[in-house]
């Protein structure tokens, strides 16, 4: 009789045979998941600096492969040159034409590079009511133009990915306007004490509209899709109007309005903001109900405010329309952090604002007809609640939050009849003269 040890020897041998055969016939019958590609490559650790500086080379050496790979200026003259001795006529107006048949005999002479853009998709996408089934040679070439460049600042921007996931740090994105700087003809008059400051300002837009979450990066493509590089370059246009620099937040004037503002609210000139400097900003009006709902939940130093709180809080004030600012604002009015505005929060903001008209000597208006007019304007899905999907929804935000925060918005709001009767009766002045 065996014993109860060489009988688990004898299991262990016979359970490895079988399971070896097992495994092996497997993988015979199953030959071609030896073949799936590998799909996951680990990130190099801190500690693997050979690691990382391979991966750095590697990324580097690909984006220059991809930036070989865009039409430079003497291929697309090249493109032009063509499109304008294939255009089909008859002309409309000004603006010549091309049709499908010469289309494509200009994709097969404009070389490998421009192959991707003469497809019947691009054609039939900028084809509009033309009777002879044409496209605008000049569209097409804008379209082209487009497409290269958004390529060029994708490839850009890519070369300031630190960690090459697809996103910029905020300090990727400083370093990246930082260089672009010197590009730009419209910020040749920055003193260069003053790039720091700028370099945060411009930062400061792009991360409070495209990081809504405080993630501390944002995607290059999310960057991309917005408006806000397109604002920022248009600074390379040597003859931009002043009308456009005074709305671009990336001009010249604009940084040092708002830096001088930040500067003039500055009375002991310690670099911060209390409550009482900022109490101050536009036209004076902001509540202290707001005022101490803003220190509560802003990031602060021993209770004072920093330029770059600061900058989030001009740029939510100045854009109440947007998503973004609205969401800034809703966090400050949601007192008891419930997701959604009830009777109680509306009260309690608009009770500052009753009291800021007794003491500039002017009648309180009801809270009750406040109340029902907001929830009028806003419409929300439950009748007795207002969330921040309800405040976006109703296109009304700007003029809600204007109401529970300032006493000059509130007050725009109330006469409104009569400053839309007075501008009608200034521009009738107007066409008079």
């Amino acid at each position: 009789k065996k014993s109860d040890q060489e009988l688990k020897d004898e299991e262990m041998e016979l359970f490895t045979k079988y399971y070896m055969e097992w495994k092996g016939g497997r993988k015979s019958g199953n030959a071609s998941c030896t073949n799936i590609p590998r799909f996951y490559y680990r990130l190099p650790a801190e500690d693997e600096i050979l690691l990382q500086k391979l991966r750095e080379e590697s990324r580097a050496v690909f984006l220059q492969r991809k930036s070989r790979e865009l039409l430079d200026n003497e291929e697309l003259q090249n493109l032009w040159f063509l499109l304008d001795k294939h255009q089909t006529l008859p002309m409309i107006g000004e603006e010549a034409m091309i049709n499908y048949e010469n289309f494509l005999k200009v994709g097969e002479k404009a070389g490998p590079k421009c192959k991707q853009f003469f497809t019947a998709k691009i054609f039939a996408k900028l084809l509009h009511n033309d009777p002879y089934g044409r496209i605008s040679i000049m569209q097409f070439f804008n379209y082209v133009m487009r497409k290269v460049w958004l390529h060029q600042t994708r490839i850009g921007l890519s070369l300031y990915d630190v960690a090459g996931q697809g996103y910029l740090r905020e300090s990727d994105l400083e370093n990246y306007i930082l260089e672009l700087i010197p590009t730009l003809p419209q910020l040749d008059g920055l003193e260069k004490s003053f790039y720091s400051f700028y370099v945060c300002t411009a930062v400061r837009k792009f991360f409070f509209f495209l990081d809504p979450l405080r993630t501390g990066k944002i995607k290059i493509q999310d960057i991309l899709a917005c408006s806000f590089l397109d604002d920022l370059l248009e600074l390379r246009d040597e003859e931009l109007s002043k009308e456009s620099q005074e709305t671009n937040w990336f001009s010249a004037p604009s940084a040092l309005r708002v830096y001088g503002q930040y500067l003039n609210l500055d009375k002991d000139h310690n670099g911060m903001l209390s409550k009482e400097e900022l109490s101050r900003y536009g036209t004076g009006t902001l509540t202290n109900v707001f005022l101490d709902r803003v220190f509560q939940e802003c990031l602060t130093y021993d209770g004072e405010m920093d330029y770059k709180t600061y900058l989030d809080f001009v740029l939510a004030l100045e854009n109440r329309k947007e998503p973004a600012a609205l969401q800034y604002i809703f966090k400050l009015l949601d007192i008891e952090n419930k997701g959604y505005l009830n009777v109680f929060s509306l009260n309690y903001f608009f009770r500052a604002i009753q009291e800021q008209m007794k003491i500039h000597g002017q009648e309180p208006v009801s809270f009750q007809d406040v109340k029902d007019e907001i929830f009028d304007m806003v419409k929300p899905k439950d009748p007795y609640k207002i969330s921040l999907q309800d405040l976006i929804n109703s296109s009304q935000g700007d003029t809600v939050t204007s109401i529970l925060i300032d006493l000059n918005g509130f007050w725009t709001y109330e006469n409104r009849e009569v400053l839309v009767a007075s501008d009608n009766d200034s521009s009738a002045d107007a066409e008079d003269t």
